[in-house]
C-alpha cells in the first residue's frame, strides 16, 4: 500500500479508502468483518462512514458493525484513521423528524458526535466530516462546538462532504481568523464521467490544503465494466438503478463503450483504471471503494499499483473531457 498526507495535516493516510456504505444494507456483519480485516492487512489505514449509513429503519448500523469489528482487539482501531459524518436526521424512516435532530447546530454536532462513540465504541473520532452544507448555521457557531470535542479530545480533525468550493473558503477564513487548524479533507462526488469539481471544489481544496477524497470513483458501477458485464450476463451494480438508467441515453452509452474499448485494446481492467485515474489526479488523497465482497476489495488494491501510460492518459481525457480550469472554463 502507498500512503500519503492528508492534506497539509501530518497525518499519513493510504492511497485507497474503505468506505463502508454498504455494511448492512448489503453486506452482512460477518462479511463485513471479514471486509475490513483484509482492507488492513493489506494496508489500507483510513476508513470512512457516516452516522446515518445502514438507512431506512438501521440508520447508525454500519457504525455498530465497525464497532464490533473494533472490539475484536487485535489492535484493529489504533491500526485505523476512522472517519464518520453527521448531518441526516436519524429518525427511522416515516417518523417525525425532531427539531435540532439534524444539519450542523451546535446541539446537533454535540449529540451526533456522542451517539457516534458509542456505536463505534470507541473515545475518538479521528476526522469528523460535515455530511452537507447547512445554510442556517454560521460557521463561528460550528467552530465553536468542534473546539469543545477537539479539547475533550473526541475529534482530532474536521472536515467536510459535498462542499463547494466557497464553502470550503469561507469555513478555512473563519477557523484563521481565531487561530483554528480548519477543514483538513473533502469528500466530493469526482470520477471520470463526472469531473465538475475540477472547476471549483478542487482548486478551492488545493488553495487551502485540504485533501480531496472522491466518492463514487467508478460513477455507481459505470466505470467498472458496466457494458462487459451486460453482455456476460452478470448481476452487476451497473445493471440497476441510476447507472441502469444512464445507460439508456445514447451518448452515454456510446462513451462508456468507447471507454471499455480503449481499455481492452491496452488489456487493462475498467473498474482498477478508473480508480487509477483518480490516483494520477491533483489534490486527490485517495478515493473511496466500497467493496462488497473481498473479491472486489483484491481488484481495488491492485489500483493503487497500476501506471497508467500517456496513451491511455490522453484517450481518457478525449473520451471524459474535464471542464477545463476556472474561471476559463466559463468566461475568457
Amino acid at each position: 500500500m502507498k500512503y500519503t498526507q492528508l492534506g497539509r495535516t501530518g497525518l499519513k493516510v493510504s492511497r485507497l479508502v474503505l468506505g463502508t456504505m454498504n455494511f448492512g444494507p448489503q453486506t452482512d456483519e460477518a462479511a463485513s468483518h471479514t471486509i475490513m480485516d483484509a482492507a488492513q492487512d493489506a494496508g489500507i489505514n483510513f476508513f470512512d462512514t457516516a452516522n446515518v449509513y445502514g438507512w431506512g429503519n438501521e440508520k447508525g448500523r454500519t457504525e455498530e458493525i465497525i464497532g464490533s469489528w473494533f472490539a475484536q482487539g487485535g489492535g484493529r482501531r489504533d491500526k485505523t484513521v476512522l472517519a464518520t459524518k453527521a448531518y441526516a436526521n436519524m429518525a427511522a424512516d416515516g417518523a417525525p423528524a425532531w427539531p435540532n435532530h439534524d444539519k450542523l447546530s451546535a446541539v446537533n454536532i454535540r449529540r451526533s458526535v456522542e451517539a457516534s462513540l458509542k456505536r463505534l465504541g470507541t473515545d475518538r473520532i479521528d476526522i469528523y466530516q460535515f455530511h452537507h452544507v447547512d445554510r442556517q448555521t454560521p460557521f463561528e457557531e460550528i467552530w465553536q462546538a468542534m473546539d469543545v470535542l477537539v479539547r475533550e479530545g473526541k475529534v482530532l480533525y474536521v472536515g467536510t462532504s459535498n462542499f463547494p468550493g466557497y464553502k470550503i473558503a469561507q469555513g478555512n477564513e473563519v477557523a484563521a481568523r481565531t487561530g483554528r487548524l480548519g477543514l483538513v479533507s473533502e469528500q466530493c462526488l469526482y470520477n471520470l464521467a463526472e469531473r465538475r469539481a475540477e472547476m471549483e471544489v478542487i482548486p478551492a481544496a488545493q488553495e487551502y490544503g485540504v485533501g480531496i477524497i472522491p466518492w463514487s470513483p467508478l460513477n455507481g458501477g459505470l466505470l467498472g465494466g458496466a457494458l462487459r458485464k451486460e453482455r456476460e450476463g452478470g448481476g452487476a451494480r451497473s445493471t440497476s438503478g441510476r447507472a441502469a438508467d444512464s445507460l439508456t441515453d445514447p451518448a452515454v452509452r456510446g462513451q462508456i463503450q468507447a471507454y471499455e474499448d480503449l481499455l481492452a485494446k491496452h488489456g487493462l481492467e475498467p473498474g482498477e483504471v478508473g480508480l487509477a485515474w483518480l490516483l494520477t489526479r491533483p489534490g486527490v488523497t485517495g478515493p473511496i471503494v466500497g467493496p462488497r465482497t473481498a473479491e472486489q476489495l483484491a481488484s481495488a488494491l491492485r489500483a493503487v499499483e497500476l501506471e497508467l501510460s500517456e496513451e491511455v492518459l490522453t484517450g481518457l481525457d478525449e473520451i471524459f473531457p474535464g471542464p477545463g480550469p476556472s474561471p476559463e472554463a466559463f468566461a475568457w
